[in-house]
Formats: structure tokens, sequence, C-alpha cells
């Protein structure tokens, strides 16, 4: 049986453009892996010791710790160690990213969590050690956790496609622009509460996203950079071949057009679209 799986998750990571499933798997595989090695320490009374090797992956608000684990500013974003924060981490990871990645690509979808947890990251630390509020907090504070990035994603495709709907249980139509500004203002509520790191990290990622997206509609990528450093581990040659539909701008679309393509969306889905149903209501997103 373990070798199905095995052969499953090799399908799936083999396949080409699939960044969002592979972000999604690294985060699990690391779940797994990481709570069986704590079960396993834990019951060999070495519970000590893995809190010693798991604070080394999380990232330290104090930049004194830092210095001696710069990595922790990439793991920490790959790291959970509750069930509960990792199912909707992924969830939420999922929904909005399929729509990054049926839209504008496999590159952007990297580009927004990867940023996403880095800014966020960033901001944690500089928030942490800027404002005396927090001061007390941070030789003991340390953060893990997909969010930052997640959120880096959510804004990303509320701010491309603003009036795309996902159907809520018990409420029904709902536009992602709204869910998004929902859970900003939701973390930027909290950010004196307990969990105030994580919320400070969720508005970076939150900042980078919409960023992000600004700049891609004005033919700005400013995540290049950071693909072309991912594709040198792959091996691969970097050659950026873009359309000119990329970095034009689209034929305008009357609103009753993109009325009627919500309606295609709202009856048989997003994957009934056309291609250039989906141009024509990015290129409106741009307009928003």
């Amino acid at each position: 049986m373990a070798n199905f799986i095995i052969e499953d998750f090799k399908n799936e990571w083999r396949k080409k453009d699939n960044g969002l499933i592979k972000i999604i798997l690294i985060n699990v595989i690391l779940f797994v892996g990481i709570s069986f090695i704590q079960v396993i320490m834990t019951i060999s009374g070495l519970s000590s010791f893995f809190n010693i090797f798991i604070n080394k992956l999380m990232l330290p608000a104090s930049f004194n710790i830092f210095i001696f684990q710069p990595w922790s500013i990439i793991t920490y974003f790959f790291l959970h160690l509750n069930f509960m924060h990792i199912l909707w981490n992924m969830l939420f990871l999922y929904w909005f990213g399929k729509i990054i990645q049926d839209n504008i690509g496999n590159n952007a979808l990297i580009s927004l969590y990867v940023l996403g947890g880095i800014i966020g990251g960033l901001l944690f630390m500089a928030i942490y050690n800027i404002i005396p509020y927090y001061g007390e907090r941070v030789p003991e504070s340390l953060m893990l956790g997909a969010s930052a990035g997640v959120f880096s994603v959510v804004v990303g495709s509320a701010t491309l496609l603003p009036n795309y709907s996902f159907y809520l249980l018990l409420i029904g139509p709902v536009r992602i622009k709204y869910i998004a500004l929902f859970y900003v203002l939701l973390s930027f509520f909290d950010v004196a509460g307990s969990n105030a790191g994580g919320e400070i990290a969720h508005m970076g990622g939150a900042i980078i996203g919409y960023i992000y997206i600004k700049k891609l509609q004005n033919g700005i990528d400013i995540g290049q950079g950071l693909i072309n450093f991912i594709n040198l581990f792959n091996n691969k040659q970097v050659s950026e071949v873009r359309d000119e539909k990329d970095t034009n701008i689209f034929e305008e679309s009357s609103q009753d057009e993109i009325d009627k393509i919500l309606d295609k969306i709202s009856e048989s889905g997003y994957s009934s679209l056309s291609k250039d149903e989906k141009e024509r209501l990015f290129n409106a997103s741009k307009k928003k």
C-alpha cells in the first residue's frame, strides 16, 4: 500500500506546471514527517531535543537569533505542527491558488506563495523590533506556518479577479474580493492579540499579493528573479517566451459581456470558460 501512495505522489510531482500541488505536497510531507519524529522523540523521553530541532526551523523575531539560522525565513512557511492549521492553510491555498494558476500560470502561483512567505516573515521581524509594544516578546517569539504565503495568494487572486465568486455554505455566492477583505481585516484587528506575529505576517503577505498582481498587470513580473533562481536548482535553461497578449492590453469587453461570463461561472464553473472568455475576464480585472 505504501508503494502505491509513494507512486501517486511521484506521479503528481512529475506533472508539468504543477506548482500548486507541489507546494501542498511539500507542506503535507513535512507535516507528516515532523509529526512522526515528534511522536518518536516524545515517547523516547527526548522531547527537549525535538523542541531544539523544531525551533531551528521556525522564524525567530530576534535578529540576534536569526543570523544563526537564516534558512528559517524559508523553512517556517512550509512548517506546521497542528493538523487544523495545515488543513485550513492548504484548503485556502488550493481554492485560491487554482484561480492564479489557471489564469496567469504556474510561475505566478509560486512567486506569490514564496514572496508572501518571505515578505510576511521580514515584516514580522521588523515590526517586533521597531515597535516598543512588542519589545518584550522578541526574545521568545517564533513563527511557523504557510499563512503569509497563503494570504499572498488569496489577495493576489482577489486583485486579479475581484468578482469571481465562491459558493459558501449557508450564504451562497460571495465575490472573492469580499472574502479576502474579511480575512485581511480580521488579521489587522488581531495584531495586538496572542498571535500578533502571525497576523503581522498575514498583512505582509496580503500587501505583496496585491503589489505583485498590480505590477504584473502593468507588464512587470517582480517574481521573475525568484523563478530564475528556482530553475537553477531544477537544472533547466531559463527562457521565458511571452505571447504578445501577456504584455499588451486585451481587447476591451463591455460590462454585459463580463456579466455573462460571470453568470456562466456561476452556472457551470470556471472550467467551462473558453480561453477567450478567461482573457476577457482577466482584462476586466485590470480595470478594477
